[in-house]
């Protein structure tokens, strides 16, 4: 059996040494190694590689942004939104992979296959049609939501805010702006009604901690009601006031003051579940 000299294991141990420092010092971004994770799975493990590579391709040309994104110290929410977009092409890509593997499945069948068995085989098609036609719809639902309501991607999913000008002054009486807003949203969840929302109130930090809690309470329970009003399943919303807390800004200035007097939307993913404070 062969041995090695003390002098070649401690240069093994600095060598091992200087690489786990190396990777340690690089930038994290959780949304962004959960997207390169997706991606890895689906090139590997699936036939996303072969079935789908001008979707892959996508998902790959925008993870290589985030990335870039992320080394140029670009703002976290550019980085998440892009980390977002991957994960969606990739699942975009695998529902492509599994169309293509189905209908190739049916064009192999031939005249050999009896007719139950095609006939299984072209359900399958269509429900992978279906499926894909569903997932880019969905998707494109999401992008109205981005583009028309200024919606972010955060680590707790789609989050709408409804700034203080959105409302009555020291009211919770929505004005016509934040009810055309309920609307976009309201048009959502009316058409994927397995996702639902948690409405955030809060108030900035002037006035007792009792009214700041009423009033976030009530501009909370107004989004609510403004969109059972819009026929959303009421099940499908929850509510929060949280007053004064979790300021986004300072409250020494009326700038950074209206910032904090805001509602938060938070849209769950495709299942109902929601990151709750």
């Amino acid at each position: 059996m062969k041995t090695h000299s003390p002098l070649k294991l401690s240069l093994y141990s600095m060598f091992a040494a200087a690489i786990v420092s190396g990777c340690s010092s690089m930038p994290q971004n959780t949304a962004l190694s959960d997207a390169h994770n997706s991606y890895n799975n689906a090139r590997i493990n699936t036939k996303a590689a072969t079935l789908a590579e001008l979707e892959m391709k996508q998902a790959s040309d925008t993870l290589d942004k985030a990335d870039r994104a992320l080394s140029d110290d670009e703002e976290t929410e550019m980085v998440d939104h892009l980390a977002y977009l991957a994960r969606q092409q990739v699942a975009i890509a695998l529902e492509a992979a599994k169309q293509k593997s189905a209908e190739i499945a049916v064009n192999q069948a031939g005249t050999q296959r009896n007719e139950v068995r095609l006939e299984a085989r072209t359900a399958e098609v269509d429900a992978a049609q279906r499926q894909s036609a569903h997932d880019r719809a969905l998707i494109a639902k999401q992008k109205i939501l981005i583009d028309q309501l200024n919606a972010k991607q955060t680590a707790r999913g789609l989050v709408i805010t409804l700034g203080d000008v959105l409302f009555r002054t020291n009211k919770a009486q929505l004005e016509a702006g934040g009810l055309r807003d309920i609307d976009k949203l309201a048009d959502f969840l009316n058409q994927y009604p397995t996702y639902k929302v948690l409405v955030e109130g809060y108030t900035d930090s002037r006035g007792s901690d009792d009214m700041n809690q009423a009033l976030s309470d009530r501009r909370a329970y107004a989004v609510r009601t403004a969109l059972v009003a819009a026929q959303v399943d009421s099940n499908q919303i929850i509510t929060r006031g949280y007053g004064e807390a979790y300021p986004v800004a300072e409250n020494d200035t009326s700038a950074n003051r209206r910032l904090n007097r805001r509602v938060e939307i938070v849209l769950s993913d495709e299942n109902g579940n929601i990151a709750v404070r």
